[in-house]
């Protein structure tokens, strides 16, 4: 199993030390997140400051940024990482796309596929110097001339992962996406009832295998090196599950378990501003299905009973805020734990 952790975005001349520790401690890769901060920025950074460790955006939302403009940042941040970029690409909802970005909203399943086959359209026209020529029904590319196009580099086009929660946008990941990023908010029974199933028609559709897709996620690494650490993680995460138990999109997971109640609690508590009382709803027991709880030396056996045989990576942080501080050796010992995922295609 692959274990990543999240990378600092809020100080850049904090990246450089941070990305050499992460990198020495023994961590697969590093995300960043598009909330307060840009996502693409510190892996610059960290791309020139490092020599083994994946880059990802865990995720970048894509509407709002053209695929040309997507592209380019896809191409330069692999060029300067020698090939360990990883484009991890999100929808985001309706409003935050008209209010927050201000651009036009669509069905977004459709659209995010064509914007993924422009993407690598663009990638193979700089890769190979065959024409330009994508014309679809939200994207047209047409135009690219020597004064546009990259300088040639020796590594393939970085591999392109994908938010999923909604079970039309998991097949669409098992169909066209290298890999597929899923929300925290997850049980391993959902995981194994709806996940799966729709990550492998998207698999059937396109002929694939699961081995080529990286499913990363699907749940909370609650961990610390003492108990106080744990508790003080576990109340972080026991309000994270109840503001996301609150919304109506994720009651599915909750459906699994019989606990539509809870959601429906929580729903009426947050309609009420009610912010500080939620975390009192979600029992140690609801606590327990979304999470592997346990201090350094016990986390491993957590991770492999929690995730093992459904998720190729797991991170141990949900936010720059709270950076990884695995020891190696525990690292190691997550990184034993079997996985279906055998790498990313070279074509990627």
């Amino acid at each position: 199993m692959q274990i990543y952790t999240t990378l600092v975005q809020d100080e850049l001349r904090a990246v450089a030390g941070e990305i050499q520790r992460l990198e020495h401690a023994g961590y697969d890769g590093v995300l960043t997140q598009e909330n307060r901060h840009d996502p693409f920025l510190p892996l610059g950074v960290a791309a020139v400051n490092s020599d083994r460790l994946r880059l990802g955006t865990g995720v970048a939302i894509a509407f709002p940024r053209s695929p040309m403009v997507m592209a380019n940042l896809g191409w330069d941040l692999q060029a300067a990482s020698k090939g360990r970029f990883e484009l991890g690409l999100g929808t985001q909802v309706k409003g935050h796309n008209e209010r927050r970005f201000s651009v036009p909203w669509s069905a977004p399943v459709p659209r995010l596929k064509e914007y993924i086959g422009a993407l690598r359209a663009i990638w193979r026209s700089w890769k190979t110097g065959a024409p330009l020529a994508f014309d679809g029904e939200h994207y047209r590319f047409t135009l690219m001339t020597p004064n546009f196009t990259p300088e040639a580099m020796p590594f393939s086009p970085p591999p392109v992962t994908m938010a999923a929660v909604g079970p039309a946008m998991l097949r669409l990941a098992g169909e066209v996406a290298d890999g597929v990023r899923l929300h925290a908010f997850c049980t391993r029974k959902y995981f194994q009832n709806a996940v799966l199933p729709q990550l492998q028609t998207g698999l059937d559709r396109a002929g694939r295998n699961r081995a080529s897709l990286q499913v990363s996620g699907g749940g909370f690494v609650v961990t610390g090196a003492t108990d106080a650490e744990v508790e003080r993680s576990i109340e972080f995460h026991r309000q994270r599950i109840a503001f996301y138990g609150s919304t109506r999109a994720y009651w599915p997971v909750l459906e699994q378990h019989d606990l539509l109640d809870v959601g429906e609690q929580l729903n009426a508590m947050a309609r009420q501003s009610q912010w500080r009382d939620m975390p009192a709803v979600i029992s140690d027991d609801v606590l327990q299905l979304f999470c592997a709880i346990g201090r350094h030396d016990q986390i491993a056996t957590q991770i492999e009973s929690r995730f093992a045989g459904l998720a190729d990576a797991v991170s141990d942080s949900a936010s720059y805020e709270m950076p990884g501080r695995l020891p190696a050796q525990v690292i190691e010992d997550i990184r034993a734990i079997p996985m279906a995922f055998q790498g990313f295609s070279a074509g990627a």
